[in-house]
């Protein structure tokens, strides 16, 4: 879904303090000076448009965004009829949402924004608002635009498609999970039935694919293995838990298959994070407390070999997608993650096997 414009104080001065139940006193003389209006950048009060802009272009390109956001802004406040007034603000606009200044960003970009009718700058000026609007947390704001955005025909399929995607995911801020994926599968339904859809960018299609997988991840998050259950139940509740991996992966491996670099890596970087996760709830769930000291022992073997299942699942899962990240030379806080999880992975496994090797050392053998 990416500082304040200079402000213009006009102070009046004048030669009496105004004070409750105070009148000018009886026989003194009233003094009124002239307005005075203070800009708030005298330094760039003698430059002209031009001149603020190629500095502004300058100081964007070489990534200085306050100076950026400076310049740019000084034609915004002070300089509307300029040519270079509407391109001013859009970028004013990119420089603070670099500086992370959302609400700032979200003034300059609110001037151009038209999501019903606009085109060129003003539709992307839309997208721009809705985008500030979702760091502001004001996802219902966002999606109002963004639906406006994606209910136009005459739109291109790739700006109706990431309209539409973004509405999903801002739904799901909401937490309106239902809302949210029926609005994601609608981006999917609607791209498959594009007569050529290679010819339209897969980053966003990608993206819907790794948001519903992200729906039944958070609904997987959300079942409990509670060993004060009977045993009858917890097998229950443990085999719902394993469904819900399993959609959730479904989803993580079709937004693979999509082919876009960055959501095929973050996509194989959750799979992974799911078998991790999954050994965090077994390895942390007490036995059922119906079962007696023996047949909990007996559990607890079972489980560690399940649990090693997980380990070695997660492992293969995180080193195919590093594999694919080198191949593809994809480069996303992901990858730094992948990397991270596949060495604790590595660890737990040394450690486990260990652990399992230090239990036989100590078990005397049957019949002894």
């Amino acid at each position: 879904m990416r500082l304040m414009q200079i402000l213009v104080v006009a102070v009046a001065v004048s030669g009496c303090v105004h004070t409750r139940g105070t009148t000018t006193p009886r026989g003194a003389q009233e003094v009124k000076f002239d307005e005075v209006v203070i800009t708030g950048d005298l330094e760039l009060e003698k430059l002209n448009d031009e001149e603020l802009f190629a500095a502004g272009t300058s100081f964007y390109a070489a990534e200085d965004y306050t100076q950026a956001a400076r310049y740019f802004g000084r034609i915004c406040d002070f300089h509307p009829q300029s040519k270079h007034y509407r391109p001013a603000l859009y970028n004013a606009g990119l420089a603070l949402e670099k500086l992370k200044a959302w609400e700032d960003a979200w003034v300059r970009f609110s001037v151009l924004s038209d999501p019903v009718k606009g085109t060129g700058d003003a539709l992307d000026a839309a997208f721009r608002v809705a985008e500030c609007d979702y760091h502001l947390e004001r996802y219902t704001d966002a999606i109002e635009v963004l639906r406006n955005i994606a209910d136009r025909s005459e739109v291109s399929a790739d700006k109706r498609i990431e309209a539409r995607v973004q509405q999903g995911i801002c739904e799901l801020e909401l937490d309106q999970k239902d809302a949210a994926e029926t609005t994601l599968r609608s981006v999917l339904t609607y791209w498959n039935s594009l007569p050529d859809k290679d010819l339209v960018d897969d980053y966003f299609p990608g993206q819907a694919q790794f948001f519903i997988g992200e729906i039944f991840r958070l609904h997987y998050e959300a079942v409990v293995l509670d060993g004060s259950k009977t045993t009858a139940k917890l097998a229950e509740d443990l085999e719902f838990k394993s469904e819900l991996l399993l959609s959730s992966q479904g989803h993580y491996l079709r937004a693979i298959r999509v082919g876009n670099g960055y959501w095929a890596t973050a996509a194989g970087n959750r799979i992974g994070g799911l078998y991790e996760n999954m050994y965090d709830h077994m390895v942390h769930a007490p036995a059922p407390s119906e079962l007696a000291p023996s047949e909990q022992e007996i559990y607890r073997a079972e489980l560690r070999k399940k649990i090693r299942v997980l380990i070695g699942k997660a492992i293969t899962v995180y080193e195919r997608t590093l594999e694919a990240a080198e191949r593809i030379g994809a480069s996303s806080p992901f990858v730094q993650q992948t990397r991270e999880s596949l060495q604790r992975m590595k660890d737990l496994l040394l450690a486990e096997a260990k652990a399992e090797e230090e239990q036989n050392s100590t078990t005397p053998p049957p019949g002894s």
